[in-house]
Formats: structure tokens, C-alpha cells, sequence
């Protein structure tokens, strides 16, 4: 999504829409006009802190730099000398990587201030509504209050599918894998042309049909950066409904899909909905991909080998986001 912004007030209204919920306390890094990564991270309150935060962003962030790469740093605090602190410390450290910050902001509920210029103004009701116009044409889904809300948005009823999860794995084993990956694929194209939530039936007969790697596989391929709106509708769904056994799959598919769209913190949310007690190889794919701030085009240019070796060959270890919860995502 790119934004056309005109003021610091607007830079500061588009955060949450950029992130998908609302940060407090927070330290965030905008690209402009470039294909830097979004970075969202906790405002680290130390220098040691400070320096576990740029070992966990700073490898994103050369990936991608040109020399014409800029990134505005915003910190959101009720502290503003400690935001003065934290911004010129972080905007040193991006400079020893060629990236320029001409942009130095802090905010906190009711004002802005630029750091460098010592330039203040009010946060506006008419920015917040100029921000979320422009996001609302651009088809994005408003913000979250907060990313614990993102994440609760993640649970729902889940009794109706877990009591019907018996007699799916009965009728399953009367078909074929074969059938049940045609019926999946099917009823996911099915889901994209008419956007109708399943039925439990549907919904678990689904989730038991993706447990199969060749089928799970062959859904998460169809993803592209045109239709991934539509997976992370379908796989929003399918996580907030599906019991433990069968949710690592539809969770990692969503957030698959919400890393392929733009959404870096749904896409840590549908991690975190992964149960832990086992390894998960798409997990792992997605969270090197959030971690490392890889641009989702680039998924376009893995799909061959993907294809040909499967979701093993090209997995990493899957790492637990670093404390302050870096929160890489493209935007601007």
C-alpha cells in the first residue's frame, strides 16, 4: 500500500493503518519511496537495548538499500527526551548503512514534534480521516486498537469444527487423498469468487484435507500478490475456527498470505496461533520471511523452485521474534 502524505500529522495517522493496529510506546521506521521494510519495535529503553534492537533490523534494512533510500523515524512516547535519545541513536545507525532519515518525528496522543527542527503541531482529527479514506479506496482493513485485539481477532468459536472433526477423518479415509485435494482446491477458488463463509461441515472437512502437505501446498502456491485479500479472508477464517490439531496449517497459510499483502503483524499473529509442541515447516518459512523483511515480490521468483522441491527444501530454522517485537512489513 502507498500513501500520499502531506504533513507530519498524516505521517503519523497512517502508522496504525501501515501496521494493522494502533502501537503505543514504540519506535517506527516508514520508508519513502522506496522497498524498505515497515519496522515496528518496542522503544528500547537502554543502549544495550538499543543494540539488540539493530542487530534484529539492521540485516533487513541493508537488503534493501540504495543510495537513495530514506526512512522517516517516528517514535510514539509520552517521554520526549527519551524519544530524542532513541530516534538520533537509531537514525546514526541507519546512516552507517547508507540509508538517510530526513524525517525525525516524536508524537504522543495529542502532538507531534520534529526532532530536528523542533517544528510542533496537534494530531488532527481531519489527518485520521484524510489517512483512513485513502486506505478504505485502497481496499485495507482499518486498523486494530492495539495488536493484542489483532491478535484476540484470531479466536473464535472453535467446539462447532472440533465436534465434527471425527467423522471428517472417517469420511476421509472412505475417499482419496487425491479426491479431497480436487475437493480443496475447488472449494477455495469457490471461496474467492463468491467470499461466503464455509460451513463447519466445509470448514472442517477443509482444515482435514490440508493437513496433507501435497494439498496444503497446492493451496498456498495459488497465492499471489493479487489474490492474497482473498486468502487472508479465507485462512482468517479457517484459523479462528480450527482446534489445535488441525490449526498450525491454516495458521501458517495465513500468515503466509498476510506477509504476501503487506500485513506484517497479522502475519506475526497467525504465528503465534501455530501450536508450539511441534515444528512447522511453513511457519518457519514465514517467520525467516517477516524476520529478514523479504519482499514479497520476491515470492514470485521462488514459486519454481518451491514447486519442484517443497516447503523442506527452502524452510529455516524458525526463530521466536526478539524481545520488543520487531514487526518488519512493506508499506509506503
Amino acid at each position: 500500500m502507498k500513501l500520499p502524505i502531506h504533513s507530519p500529522d498524516e505521517l503519523v495517522a497512517a502508522i496504525p493503518h501501515l501496521l494493522g493496529f494502533q502501537p503505543e510506546a514504540s519506535i517506527v521506521l516508514l520508508p519513502l519511496r522506496s522497498d524498505l521494510p515497515v519496522a515496528r519495535v518496542d522503544i528500547p529503553t537502554t543502549a544495550r537495548d538499543r543494540d539488540g534492537v539493530w542487530h534484529s533490523i539492521s540485516d533487513a534494512f541493508r537488503r534493501y538499500a540504495q543510495p537513495d533510500s530514506n526512512v522517516a523515524i517516528v517514535c510514539l512516547s509520552a517521554d520526549r527526551e527519551q524519544a530524542h535519545v532513541v530516534g538520533q541513536d537509531f537514525a546514526a545507525r541507519l546512516g552507517t548503512i547508507g540509508i538517510g532519515t530526513p524525517i525525525l518525528l516524536w508524537a504522543d496522543e495529542t502532538r507531534w514534534a520534529d526532532l530536528d527542527t523542533g517544528d510542533m503541531g496537534l494530531l488532527t482529527d481531519v489527518a485520521r480521516e484524510t489517512v483512513a479514506a485513502a486506505t478504505v479506496l485502497s481496499g485495507r482493513a482499518q486498523p486494530a486498537a492495539s495488536r493484542e485485539s489483532l491478535a484476540e481477532s484470531l479466536v473464535a468459536d472453535r467446539e462447532p469444527v472440533a465436534a465434527l472433526l471425527p467423522e471428517t477423518r472417517a469420511a476421509a479415509r472412505e475417499s482419496t487423498a487425491k479426491a479431497e485435494g480436487h475437493w480443496a482446491l475447488a472449494r477455495m477458488q469457490r471461496f474467492q469468487r463468491d467470499g461466503i463463509r464455509l460451513s463447519d461441515a466445509d470448514a472442517a472437512r477443509l482444515l482435514v484435507a490440508i493437513e496433507s502437505t501435497p494439498t496444503r501446498d497446492r493451496l498456498w502456491l495459488d497465492m499471489n500478490r493479487g489474490n492474497a485479500g482473498s486468502h487472508v479472508a479465507l485462512w482468517t477464517d479457517m484459523t479462528k475456527r480450527a482446534p489445535d490439531e488441525v490449526r498450525a496449517a491454516p495458521a501458517s497459510l495465513l500468515g503466509f498470505a498476510s506477509w504476501l499483502s503487506g500485513h506484517g503483524a497479522l502475519a506475526w499473529c497467525a504465528l503465534d496461533q501455530v501450536p508450539q509442541d511441534k515444528p512447522y515447516a511453513l511457519a518457519n518459512l514465514v517467520a525467516a520471511a517477516v524476520q529478514s523483511g523479504m519482499h514479497p515480490r520476491e515470492w514470485e521468483a521462488s514459486k519454481t523452485l518451491t514447486a519442484d522441491r517443497g516447503t523442506e527444501a527452502l524452510a529455516p530454522t524458525r526463530t521466536t521474534a526478539p524481545q520488543g517485537a520487531v514487526r518488519p512489513a512493506h508499506g509506503m
